[in-house]
């Protein structure tokens, strides 16, 4: 039999095949409030069940995962993706699901392959700084002889803290999948408690911003089609006259304040891609509920501008009601094109005249927009921010989503990890104030024909590159991270890493540290295509760090 261990680094995707080229690491050097994540990866050539044990100071602030393989149906679209910068281009599967060991009885199994564990530790706000190894022991009793592995990391805790996350992400959060996937009532007491999870799921990782159904988000959402009713106001119509229940958002309002969630995403008032008509919402009227808006119902039809006209004061005053108005960003419509800019300026001063004091805040791509006035906090997709950046805006988000699949940085299963980490650094070097990613959690095929089960499919029934719709995985009356949103959140923490340098040697030279590492100014759509340069970028700067801090 043969059997060895490796400890690799958070950016590896560990594979058969790249076993072998993976670096190994023994050490990290880290703030006080940072999380770090890394490998241990076993190559056996037999099938063994080994006890997962873990020695450490910080044994409290760990959480181990097994890293299993996801399947890959659609890895881009390969007829014009001109651009090598994958991992493969072929289906099969690929390391992405993160499954806490204590869902598995605390074993982990090899299986005639290469099989990983995913070490997570939080380091403590308040610890001391020193160094705190971190053993773990597999151990083999089920078999005539015991076999014992071993490694240990050393981790190194400074004495500086890290900066507070300040840059807003949201990632869209689909009510109406959660109820789907796991089968129970929408609002029902079974409901509720999933939705807290996956909104403390969503905090853990970086998710600061969280999208609020007051009404039925009209996303990815086929014409004629209608997304299960997961609508936050109950409406009743008497006559011309509307009334609004907002005893359920009120309930929502206080599962994001538990959960450290910090701003209200309120969800878009006109449908997607060209402001055709209003969304779906549900409205009782004499005893019977039905849809008195949706797809056929124009976006200009004087009824519907009746019902935001009662609807929209009555939700500011219950938002300032609740102390949470200054918390709030309002959506029109998503991801208007140009010939749609007179719709979108109809829509805009119709929701702007009843939201004084609100910002409003959209997905687009055409400068025009923001140029003329209307919208507040334009985000724009990765690929296109050149157009957006030259004007040097106070207030620049930017996205993206499946179309972001060349050149520029993205998530899906098929690319290295360091592509998808890439955009921390990204986005301090160009001062973005926020991103915005389209899919936290939606389990539905492309325009929600269906629902999907997201362990055989990861591409909305091949609508989506694989890993583009969804981040976390569900399971049993609860909710798992992918590698992919681990990483992302360490994207994030690269930013504060910046921001806590920064502090030291100010923003120019943190800029230049991080365009001189990669031996030329990095940009959205060119930058080194390695993960090396971030690691080593990031234990420079945390080097740096402990200097400056060690010299107080």
């Amino acid at each position: 039999m043969n059997i060895s261990v490796k400890q690799v680094s958070s950016l590896e995707k560990v594979t058969l095949s790249s076993y072998e080229n993976a670096k190994p690491i023994k050490s990290k050097t880290l703030m006080k409030g940072e999380t770090y994540s890394y490998q241990v990866s076993v190559k056996c050539s037999d099938n063994i069940m080994f006890n997962v044990d873990v020695e450490s100071e910080l044994k409290d602030h760990i959480k181990v995962y097994l890293v299993k393989d996801a399947i890959m149906d659609l890895c881009t679209y390969t007829d014009y993706v001109e651009d090598d910068d994958y991992i493969t281009k072929e289906t099969g599967t690929m390391p992405d699901i993160l499954m806490p060991i204590e869902k598995v009885n605390n074993y982990f199994k090899t299986s005639y392959s290469v099989d990983t564990l995913w070490i997570k530790t939080d380091i403590p706000i308040d610890i001391k700084e020193g160094n705190y190894p971190i053993k773990i022991t597999l151990t083999s009793d089920m078999r005539p002889e015991q076999i014992v592995l071993t490694s240990q990391m050393i981790l190194e805790v400074t004495d500086e803290k890290i900066s507070e996350q300040q840059i807003t992400f949201t990632q869209w959060f689909h009510t109406d999948c959660i109820a789907n996937y796991h089968n129970v009532k929408v609002y029902s007491e079974e409901h509720w408690d999933l939705i807290d999870k996956y909104v403390h799921m969503a905090s853990e990782l970086g998710i600061n911003m969280i999208l609020t159904p007051i009404i039925t988000p009209p996303l990815d959402t086929g014409i004629g089609l209608r997304r299960t009713n997961v609508q936050l106001v109950d409406i009743k119509k008497d006559g011309q006259n509307y009334t609004f229940d907002f005893s359920k958002v009120k309930r929502w309002i206080e599962i994001c304040n538990k959960n450290n969630i910090k701003y209200f995403e309120i969800s878009h008032f006109f449908s997607q891609w060209g402001l055709k008509s209003a969304p779906n919402i549900l409205v009782e009227e004499n005893g019977k509920s039905d849809y008195l808006f949706g797809w056929h119902v124009e976006s200009t039809d004087p009824e519907y501008k009746n019902f935001l006209d009662q609807f929209l004061p009555e939700l500011v005053k219950f938002l300032k009601d609740e102390g949470v108005a200054d918390r709030c960003y309002f959506h029109i419509s998503d991801e208007p094109k140009p010939e749609h800019i007179e719709k979108y300026k109809y829509a805009y001063n119709l929701i702007k005249s009843h939201i004084e004091g609100f910002k409003t805040i959209d997905a687009l791509s055409t400068y025009s927009f923001y140029e003329e006035g209307y919208v507040d906090i334009p985000v724009c997709s990765t690929n296109k921010i050149d157009r957006f950046l030259k004007h040097n805006l106070p207030n620049q988000w930017t996205y993206y989503c499946c179309s972001q699949h060349t050149k520029v940085a993205n998530r899906f299963l098929s690319m290295p990890s360091y592509r998808n980490r890439i955009i921390g650094l990204q986005l301090y070097k160009y001062d973005i104030k926020g991103f915005l990613h389209w899919g936290y959690n939606f389990y539905n095929s492309q325009y929600s024909i269906c629902p999907i089960n997201p362990y055989i499919t990861t591409s909305a029934n091949g609508g989506f590159p694989s890993g583009d719709s969804f981040s976390v995985y569900p399971v049993n009356n609860d909710v798992i991270p992918s590698l992919r949103a681990v990483i992302f959140k360490e994207a994030l923490q690269d930013i504060e890493i910046c921001r806590t340098l920064e502090k030291y040697i100010g923003r120019d030279n943190v800029i230049n540290m991080i365009d001189d590492a990669a031996g030329f100014s990095i940009t959205f759509d060119n930058y080194p295509k390695n993960a090396d340069y971030i690691i080593n970028l990031i234990d420079k700067m945390e080097n740096m760090i402990k200097e400056y801090s060690d010299k107080e």
